[in-house]
């Protein structure tokens, strides 16, 4: 059984999936402790199935590098085979990358190397793409530039505002997340071929 520690930033709607999903017993993996940079709204979601949380406010710290010290040593707690990200809208730091990579996967609303960064449905939009998609890549020192996973694509329609594409793109991000886990816990995945 795998466990799985989910970082979020905001409303975690992918959270709330993979948590659905583990209510099952024969879901071979488990969400054992969410822990988020704010007091982010996705804590909710860890109340209501009984998950324990944990919040280490990046403001609180001096600096990314003393804010990663206290998330490395929170994570260090749960002692997860998986670290989730999962809407966290911060870079982690070296240390903890260096910590748990290549098992720090992250879900990205973009169909990766195009689009990365924090504006990837603005950004698709902008450029007058025609379609876009939603990523999965183990998580690096680079931004959103580890190896990928699971990628599908999505279409942007013509009269589609960075708000409606999200929306559309947030369930294959869902579903590519599930499946990753799914695949990570049955060794259809090896993240340990990702190692650097």
């Amino acid at each position: 059984m795998l466990r799985l520690v989910v970082l979020i930033s905001g409303g975690g709607s992918n959270l709330r999936a993979l948590l659905e999903a583990a209510q099952s017993p024969e879901f071979p993996a488990r969400v054992v402790a969410v822990g988020a940079d704010r007091q982010a709204d996705g804590l909710g979601h860890a109340e209501e199935f009984g998950i324990s949380s944990f919040v280490v406010p990046f403001t609180s710290y001096p600096s990314r590098e003393e804010w990663g010290d206290e998330l490395l040593a929170q994570l260090r707690e749960w002692q997860p085979d998986v670290v989730i990200l999962s809407g966290l809208m911060r870079l982690l730091p070296h240390q903890v990358v260096e910590a748990y990579s290549p098992a720090i996967v992250n879900t990205h609303p973009a169909y990766l190397p195009e689009f990365p960064g924090a504006h990837a449905v603005r950004d698709a939009i902008a450029a007058g793409a025609s379609e876009t998609g939603a990523s999965v890549i183990v998580v690096d020192d680079g931004v959103d530039t580890g190896p990928i996973l699971h990628q599908r694509r999505v279409p942007v329609l013509p009269d589609d505002t960075e708000a409606t594409l999200h929306e559309r793109i947030k369930p294959v991000e869902r579903a590519l997340l599930i499946q990753t886990v799914l695949d990570i816990a049955d060794g259809t995945i090896d993240l340990e071929e990702y190692s650097a």
